[in-house]
């Protein structure tokens, strides 16, 4: 007789995935196995849910509403055997997530031996970019995102808010003068960001008196990687308006001086996004609420870090920082 519980599980991964190959390959199963399971669950229910075409599958419409019902239930199965034995031990399994560049590797990637010495049978897959992610079509459980999220019908919550600074190298500096007002910044060249979301390269935002002002910077350079970006900067090719936490330590090094800092840059917004079928889903619940708090002491943490900056920078440097005076007659 058939796992009935089992086969939600296959159905269900099979629609998240939206192929019988991806979802026998993160089972662990043969294709053929999940396709007989997904066969036999329809028969015990007595109606289609998949209508399946040469090139991909659709939900038929008793399939969408079994589907809802389907996740609902593992995830009160799951809830339910989270909370006995060992709690927190017992959470085990693959968890795949999306996020930028920079998030990762200032934010997340850090406090990975955290997660792991409390999670330690959580296996987590991460995936790199900006983009607007299919979390159903590419097995996805949750999305971190930049901005303003598309009206797609997923839940989000909000993480935070992350600034960005205009910066540039001393020499382009030096070279190209340091400008004193918009206009005068209008006349610089900037290094071009492309958009993973839009492929266009992204402007130059600036909030005035509370009011948006948008920039269109003329380049020579253009790059779609935030570790490319910020090198170019770094060289002297031109403006760069990054997020702070990336250009954090070059900014306290020197490598980048920030430009303009009476005209701030409005902050992105960051969310999680996932499935409404995951919500209740342990393991997603608890990495969701993980990297609420993280970021919330990574706010704290860059809020200091930016008041020590500023005070510095508003201070010149220190005497040890200066260079020797020259004596007279040397």
């Amino acid at each position: 007789m058939i796992d009935r519980v089992h086969a939600m599980r296959v159905f269900t991964r099979v629609v998240d995935t939206n192929s019988f190959t991806r979802a026998a390959e993160s089972l662990g199963m043969p294709r053929a196995s999940v396709s007989t399971t997904v066969q036999q669950l329809e028969a015990l229910v007595g109606v289609q849910l998949l209508a399946r075409t040469t090139r991909r599958l659709n939900l038929t419409v008793d399939g969408a509403a079994y589907y809802e019902r389907c996740a609902q239930i593992l995830a009160d199965i799951d809830e339910l055997e989270s909370g006995f034995g060992a709690g927190e031990e017992r959470l085990r399994g693959r968890l795949r997530v999306e996020m930028p560049d920079t998030v990762a590797t200032s934010i997340v990637v850090p406090a990975l031996p955290e997660f792991h010495a409390r999670y330690p049978q959580i296996e987590l897959s991460i995936g790199i970019g900006n983009r607007n992610v299919d979390l159903v079509g590419e097995g996805v459980d949750c999305s971190v995102q930049l901005g303003e999220l598309p009206d797609s019908g997923l839940i989000a919550r909000r993480l935070g808010m992350l600034e960005q600074v205009t910066c540039a190298s001393p020499a382009y500096l030096d070279k190209h003068g340091m400008p004193q007002t918009l206009d005068e910044l209008a006349q610089h060249v900037a290094v071009n960001c492309i958009s993973e979301k839009s492929g266009r390269p992204a402007d130059f935002d600036f909030d005035v008196d509370g009011e948006p002002v948008t920039m269109k910077m003329r380049g020579f350079v253009q790059v779609a990687d935030e570790h490319a970006y910020l090198a170019c900067g770094v060289e002297g090719l031109g403006l760069i308006q990054p997020l702070r936490i990336a250009a954090q330590s070059y900014l306290r090094s020197g490598q980048l001086r920030e430009v303009l800092p009476q005209w701030k840059s409005p902050p992105l917004k960051v969310s999680v996004a996932f499935l409404k079928s995951r919500q209740a889903t342990p393991r997603v619940s608890l990495f969701v609420d993980w990297l609420a708090a993280l970021f919330e002491r990574s706010q704290q943490m860059d809020d200091t870090l930016t008041s020590l900056y500023r005070s510095a920078q508003r201070r010149g440097p220190s005497r040890r920082d200066r260079p020797e005076e020259e004596t007279a007659g040397a």
